[in-house]
């Protein structure tokens, strides 16, 4: 599916209950905070000497150790749809994050008045938010997304055996939230409309079956990335390189440099769960790399 985007017409608003909003068509977009991760730099980027790594993370004055990604979960309004794409950390992953629950309640919206849960795939600080206190769904009238292929891996039992003993722990938390929410759960592949005007789109290689969401009207169209490209400053100017967040790190870093190229030819709006500035801007090129731009 072709992208475009373009400046018309896509309208943003004062910041509301921790997000910016934009309108694509009857879509009303906006980020929400989960609050942040707390990883050392040492497990985002194990292959890069501090030569190399140090000079890219001082310019984007994000030298700390650990490091603190934010965490963007994106609201959309459509109609009488309430939805949300990916469901934060919850509780019980690290304190600095799970606070999606109060940000919407100061956007408006109780967990009830969720219709559907879209997900990009399946690691704690996209879908560990999902149940309540007392493992029910916390977004009980929803319908859940999840593409087909992230699905049989992390809901395949023997996955927790052959992931390796430093995922396992993420391995199981799926599996167990994703035996409770089974019979809310719709699958897709890549390609399909899942909602009107929602496509997804491939980007496999941070997780097995990970999806990213083109949400377009007429030539408008904004790209909710996931962890497709997971930070502003090294995966832009250097997307070759691997991340340690990556479980395939190698066909993540296809699969980003493709995104890249296209995002910044097409100058297509992005939604990234791990970016700055509430996570919305734009690709650019910059040398022989690219650059973030805010909204």
């Amino acid at each position: 599916m072709a992208l475009a985007g373009s400046a018309a017409g896509m309208a943003s608003a004062a910041a509301a209950s921790g997000g910016d909003q934009l309108m694509i068509g009857d879509m009303s977009l906006q980020t929400l905070s989960d609050g942040n991760l707390v990883l050392p730099q040492g497990f985002l980027f194990p292959e890069q000497s501090p030569e190399q790594l140090m000079p890219i993370l001082t310019r984007h004055g994000v030298a700390q150790d650990p490091m603190e990604p934010p965490l963007n979960v994106t609201l959309m309004r459509q109609g009488d749809r309430v939805v949300l794409f990916d469901a934060g950390s919850g509780p019980a992953f690290q304190a600095s994050a799970g606070q999606l629950p109060a940000a919407l309640e100061a956007a408006g919206v109780s967990p009830e008045d969720v219709t559907h849960v879209v997900f990009t795939h399946c690691h704690p600080d996209h879908l560990w938010g999902v149940l309540d206190d007392f493992d029910d769904p916390l977004f009980a009238n929803a319908e859940h997304f999840i593409g087909q292929q992230e699905w049989d891996f992390w809901f395949d039992p023997s996955t927790i055996d052959t992931i390796g003993e430093a995922r396992a722990t993420m391995a199981a938390g799926a599996l167990r939230r994703m035996e409770i929410l089974e019979d809310q759960i719709t699958r897709f592949r890549d390609g399909e409309e899942i909602l009107p005007g929602v496509a997804a789109r491939a980007t496999y290689g941070h997780t097995p079956g990970h999806m990213s969401f083109e949400l377009r009207s007429g030539s408008e169209s904004v790209m909710v990335l996931g962890d497709a490209i997971g930070n502003s400053h090294v995966s832009f100017e250097r997307p070759d390189w691997h991340v340690g967040s990556d479980q395939d790190a190698a066909m993540a870093a296809v699969a980003r440099m493709s995104l890249l190229d296209q995002l910044a030819h097409e100058q297509t709006r992005v939604i990234g769960y791990h970016l700055p500035e509430r996570g919305l801007g734009q690709v650019a090129r910059k040398g022989g790399g690219y650059r973030f731009i805010p909204l």
